[in-house]
């Protein structure tokens, strides 16, 4: 049997780059992408090709290639996003449009572009990478919890209308990894005076600490492949520290207003 063929959005660091070598260890047939895979000369680990996700065209070229060298294109992981902080307030509105396309947009872009292929083989699986955050509201990561949210809502949608194809789509919500994810996240500035100078530093700080101390982001490539193995994926699966993951069943069994305060308690405010 012909090694299945994955596409990683976001393989070239991370989270995607685990996800791809481990895979590689078991058997399959890996192509990552970067948004300028010159910049990784070094790097070995499976082929990388160039890819926006912010642009259709860009993405529409990435699919064709991979479905060009290997005929057929059997898991998609949408990987690929950026992280944003920020008051909603102050957030610049260019950055916000930028973590919708990259986080939202480009993973539909995605999605849109590999189905025909699967429809065409009678099957495949999609993973979208979304988060623990995208389940709720958290303070000064407003835009990001929307994207991720966003996003899970998407999957829940699109994984019912294409599942008389054998298409299966699922969501993995990661919480807090040790990744480099906080170096190329965006942070709206601590302004002087600002009316939230003092609680968004200390929701900055908090947030630093959290993917410093993040666990091993091997955990969410043993759980793609966990994922990979089963004939019919769940909706929803949760990876993370178990407070992280049991913060979900909170919010499912809790009242709104003392979920806010336990939010509220643990950032400080």
């Amino acid at each position: 049997m012909d090694k299945k063929v994955v596409l990683i959005t976001g393989g070239s660091s991370g989270i995607g780059k685990c996800i791809g070598t481990y895979l590689i260890s078991k058997n399959f047939k890996v192509y990552g992408t970067a948004r300028n895979p010159k910049k990784y000369k070094g790097f070995d680990a499976f082929e990388l090709i160039a890819l926006d996700v912010r642009s259709p065209e860009s993405v529409q070229g990435a699919v064709s290639e991979v479905i060009s060298k290997e005929g057929q294109l059997d898991i998609l992981i949408n990987n690929a996003g950026v992280g944003i902080t920020g008051p909603v307030e102050e957030t610049p509105h260019a950055e916000i449009l930028n973590v919708f396309d990259t986080n939202f947009h480009g993973p539909v872009n995605m999605m849109k572009a590999v189905l025909p292929q699967m429809r065409k083989q009678g099957g495949g699986l999609i993973i979208n990478i979304t988060s623990i955050a995208g389940y709720m509201g958290l303070p000064f990561r407003g835009y990001y919890s929307a994207t991720k949210g966003a996003l899970g809502l998407i999957t829940e949608a699109l994984r019912m209308e294409t599942k008389e194809f054998g298409i299966s789509i699922t969501n993995l919500a990661p919480g807090d990894f040790a990744t480099n994810i906080a170096s190329g996240r965006y942070h709206a500035p601590v302004r002087d005076g600002s009316a939230y100078q003092d609680s968004y530093q200390k929701s900055l700080d908090l947030m630093d600490e959290h993917v410093d101390s993040g666990g091993d982001p091997m955990q969410v490539a043993k759980k793609v492949y966990n994922i990979i193995q089963k004939q019919n994926p769940k909706v929803h699966y949760p990876v993370g520290a178990f407070m992280q993951r049991f913060s979900l069943f909170l919010k499912k069994v809790l009242p709104g207003k003392v979920y806010e305060k336990l939010l509220m308690n643990h950032y400080k405010l």
